[in-house]
């Protein structure tokens, strides 16, 4: 199997992606546009290894072996020999289209590109390479190491075997896959995620319940781990934001157009656990 992987984006899923593919034995390159990020990114990387190794999940010459796969650079000409890209940008289908067809251009014929795109159509990024048959979902779920479940996305072009190449890639770094056979926005996951929190966010907008309550409703009635009021000030309500609307302008489907409260809180800053305050105050 492919055992050399490229990761376009060394933000908190690019570096997670990048940390479990090092440490299943994968050759990475870790890609992004400033050093400063991958300063970040890799510092991430190491922190996290480090509390494995405190833990005893990990020995330290395995973390260092791990962390010593892993080559940051700002050059994307370093993924040309890469057999697995996944990109990890920013949820924008322009700066999306922007690298895959520069990678397209750059990589290898049989090497499969893949988007950890938690809401954008795969066709529609497919769409800006002359390959679009070896494009693929690939969403993992945050933080990457912690988390099981890789979503795999089929563009209406992805091959069955670019399919299968990549559920041996995601398998390899120890997660379990879903497969979404029809390319919807927002796929399975987020399409979920995204109908629960739009409807709590109404429920509380309204006055119906408290963010509290509504949170322990689904924590205690559904066995959640987490309510979606939560959720959304953990993944960030400008994100969640973003995804909502991006399947509403997709799908035309009423319940997952965005509540009022959501598009004030954006504009207010109040977006979560990383400004301090969101449906809850940190």
């Amino acid at each position: 199997m492919a055992r050399k992987l490229a990761v376009i984006g060394a933000g908190l899923m690019g570096s997670g992606i990048a940390q479990v593919s090092a440490q299943a034995g994968w050759d990475v390159v870790l890609r992004d546009v400033t050093d400063e990020a991958l300063a970040r990114g890799t510092g991430g990387i190491k922190a996290s290894y480090d509390k494995f190794v405190a833990k005893g999940k990990l020995t330290a010459e395995e973390a260092e072996a791990a962390l010593g796969r892993i080559t940051a650079t700002t050059d994307l000409d370093a993924a040309a020999d890469a057999d697995v890209v996944v990109e990890a940008v920013f949820e924008k289908l322009e700066v999306k289209h922007e690298i895959f067809r520069a990678l397209d251009k750059l990589v290898k014929d049989e090497a499969i590109l893949a988007s950890n795109t938690s809401a954008i159509p795969i066709t529609k990024i497919a769409a800006a390479t002359e390959r679009p048959e070896r494009v693929v979902g690939a969403h993992f779920f945050s933080p990457v190491p912690m988390m099981q479940l890789c979503e795999l996305v089929r563009g209406y072009k992805t091959s069955d075997e670019t399919l299968a190449t990549a559920r041996d890639f995601a398998e390899s770094t120890g997660k379990t896959c879903i497969v979404v056979n029809r390319d919807v926005a927002g796929f399975v996951t987020t399409r979920l995620i995204s109908a629960l929190v739009v409807e709590a966010a109404k429920l509380h907008e309204s006055g119906v319940a408290t963010a509290e309550d509504i949170d322990l409703a689904c924590k205690l009635g559904f066995g959640h781990a987490m309510g979606p009021l939560a959720t959304a000030d953990l993944t960030g309500v400008d994100i969640l934001l973003h995804a909502t609307s991006n399947i509403y302008t997709e799908s035309q489907d009423e319940k997952f157009a965005p509540p009022e409260l959501m598009r004030r809180m954006v504009d207010a800053g109040d977006i979560g656990r990383k400004s301090g305050q969101g449906f809850y105050k940190y």
